[in-house]
């Protein structure tokens, strides 16, 4: 059936449709990025955390334990022997009776009433490192500079045992990208009303173009195809079940990051916001764009490796249950306003969503943040991604989103 026809059906029987809908979990994913051999289950409730003005650990709301821990009791500091088996021994670890201390660490802010601690042994108690994005251009083609706009800063090196391994442009299979491309962009605010959650830059990725009507390159219209037609990963796209589905993807861009984790790293978290031309017309149709954050190794309950959905585990599109960015809707129209997705009423989006998910600490991951169309190359969509923290020391981390607390 095409667009037009859909069309005709009415907005109000579409959104019945999507009434209807609900979601199951999807199975593991055979490809070499995000599989996940067991059965995906349900997503759990996501970390939540403010944004921040520095790349340090975050301790999760409700976890247990913030920052080091004194030490242990009936621990014997050893000298040159690695008591707490964190792999480090004094005097380079400065606590070797607590194995979250020591040079592989994220600084934990200390949080009120609790105990000072120089996690990261280098002298300073809650030095944390500044944020990274300042002066990033919106077409910057370095997807290192991507990984910054979205607050990843420390780079693996000699000296800095945890951080960014790498980036790149890809397609949505991980393929290479072979040029850039105005479908990716780093941006300083998204209309008047959308602000960074984290440092001074988020990335823009986008079906059409990462642009707003009053930057070059903007798409003037609904629709502005882009790379054409693309492989989805194995499992995608996610057909939300009562649903129609298309297998066929167009127009898809991915920014690719490896990283290490601190060695108190629990979990790690980040903010993102979706808005899409083709709400609501378009709910519960087989030409949903989607969004998905790929982890490998894929962590248990996330859906083929993807992280990012909602708790009835849709993916990200319009018929996530977070789609709530609209005329009608109950955050209203303001975050659409000179973004160009105002310019008709037939958009929406998402208010500023977190997801989160475990890690286990000096593990390398990969995380894969791809956009794209389903089913044609129409009726374009935007995802903003900002404010990437690890989570040290906050108990068990689960996979899942939430909307960002108030």
């Amino acid at each position: 059936m095409s667009r037009l026809a859909f069309h005709l059906l009415g907005v109000a029987g579409l959104v019945g449709a999507f009434a209807a809908c609900s979601a199951i979990g999807v199975g593991g994913d055979s490809s070499g990025f995000g599989g996940d051999d067991s059965s995906g289950g349900e997503g759990g409730q996501g970390a939540t955390g403010g944004s921040g003005t520095g790349e340090g650990g975050i301790s999760l709301a409700g976890g247990s334990g913030v920052g080091g821990s004194p030490s242990q009791p009936g621990c014997q500091d050893n000298p040159g022997v690695d008591d707490d088996g964190d792999g480090f021994a004094d005097p380079a670890d400065c606590n070797d009776c607590d194995p979250n201390v020591n040079p592989a660490a994220i600084e934990v802010g200390t949080e009120a009433d609790g105990e000072p601690v120089d996690e990261n042994c280098d002298g300073e108690v809650d030095n944390i490192a500044a944020l990274c994005d300042g002066g990033i251009q919106l077409a910057d083609p370095d997807p290192i500079n991507a990984a910054r706009s979205m607050d990843i800063c420390q780079q693996v090196s000699a000296t800095q045992p945890w951080g960014l391994l790498g980036a790149a442009w890809v397609r949505a299979s991980g393929t290479a990208l072979t040029a850039p491309t105005n479908q990716f962009g780093v941006q300083t605010t998204f209309g008047p009303n959308v602000t960074p959650r984290g440092g001074d830059r988020m990335l823009a990725l986008a079906t059409g173009r990462a642009r707003t009507p009053d930057q070059a390159g903007a798409c003037t219209s609904q629709s502005c195809p882009g790379l054409g037609a693309g492989n989805a990963p194995n499992g995608f796209p996610q057909d939300v079940p009562n649903c129609p589905g298309d297998p066929d993807i167009n127009d898809d861009v991915a920014l690719q990051v490896q990283l290490r984790a601190p060695s108190n790293a629990t979990g790690f978290q980040f903010d993102f916001k979706f808005y899409s031309f083709e709400y609501p017309e378009f709910v519960c149709t087989s030409y949903n764009d989607q969004f998905i954050a790929l982890m490998n190794p894929a962590p248990m309950g996330s859906i083929n490796g993807n992280i990012s959905f909602d708790s009835q585990n849709n993916p990200v599109s319009v018929n996530v249950a977070f789609f709530d960015v609209c005329d009608g809707c109950p955050l209203g129209t303001a975050d659409m306003q000179g973004t160009g997705f105002n310019t008709l009423n037939n958009a929406g989006g998402t208010g500023w969503l977190v997801t989160s998910a475990p890690v286990t600490g000096g593990q390398d991951i990969s995380i894969r943040f791809a956009i794209w169309d389903t089913g044609d190359t129409a009726y374009d969509s935007t995802v903003l991604v900002d404010n990437f923290k690890w989570v040290a020391n906050g108990g068990t981390v689960p996979v899942g989103t939430v909307p960002v607390p108030e």
